[in-house]
């Protein structure tokens, strides 16, 4: 690839993960904490690319006669040009039922704050759920949202995806619904409340526990700001 092509490419890739880094679009790669890492590299790509620029153009007056590389390298930008103006969902069942659940035990399960219903995280739940045996669960009422999906023999879970550092390494935590629940299609967002429940099964990806929730109340929401969990 020519230069002045290196430089497109650059200010292009500068310019997408600005806009990104600017508007919400960044959740769907990386998680919040990352965003002023993100604007900063934005800023260095394009920096970068200016500075391709500039030394094209005195390259060019040294020896106007150089060798030009093959136009055909431009197509090179066709991929980066559909990553610019079509931006990726967020994972969600389709991800997570190819996923067995990640459910990982915690430090420690510090003390949980007033409040009925509690709201949780789904990760939160899960965990207390199998590793503290539900002993910080019990007598309250807890609340969690997240997407649906449907196990092999047609049962409910709640689930999120939770990363560490970007989209490329989130993976699923799932909690069963059981007791009062409506019409539930994959994908859909729900909150659900409910009250702890013993029941654990082996996820059928990975054996991994799946807690589950027996659920008093359950309402169709719209998709969350942040769609992952960390």
């Amino acid at each position: 690839m020519n230069r002045p092509a290196q430089g497109v490419l650059l200010l292009l890739v500068g310019a997408a993960v600005l806009r990104a880094g600017t508007t919400d679009l960044y959740l769907r790669y990386v998680r919040t904490g990352l965003r002023p890492l993100l604007l900063g590299a934005g800023v260095v790509l394009i920096v970068a690319a200016l500075t391709t620029f500039w030394y094209e153009r005195r390259a060019r007056h040294a020896a106007p006669h150089a060798h030009r590389e093959p136009r055909v390298a431009w197509l090179l930008l066709l991929p980066l040009f559909a990553l610019v103006l079509v931006a990726p969902q967020a994972l969600g069942s389709y991800a997570a039922t190819r996923t067995g659940t990640v459910l990982q035990r915690p430090a420690g399960f510090p003390d949980l704050p007033a409040g009925d219903p509690l709201r949780l995280t789904v990760n939160d739940y899960a965990a207390r759920a199998v590793y503290d045996h539900g002993r910080s669960l019990a007598g309250r009422r807890v609340r969690l949202t997240g997407f649906i999906t449907v196990g092999p023999h047609g049962t409910p879970y709640l689930t999120r995806m939770v990363l560490n550092c970007c989209a490329a390494d989130a993976q699923p935590v799932k909690v069963g619904l059981s007791g009062r629940l409506p019409v539930l299609q994959p994908d859909g967002w729900f909150e659900v409340t409910g009250t702890y429940t013993p029941k654990v099964i082996a996820d059928e990806v990975n054996k991994g526990p799946i807690p589950f929730l027996d659920v008093s109340e359950a309402r169709q929401v719209p998709a969350p700001h942040e769609r992952y969990e960390t």
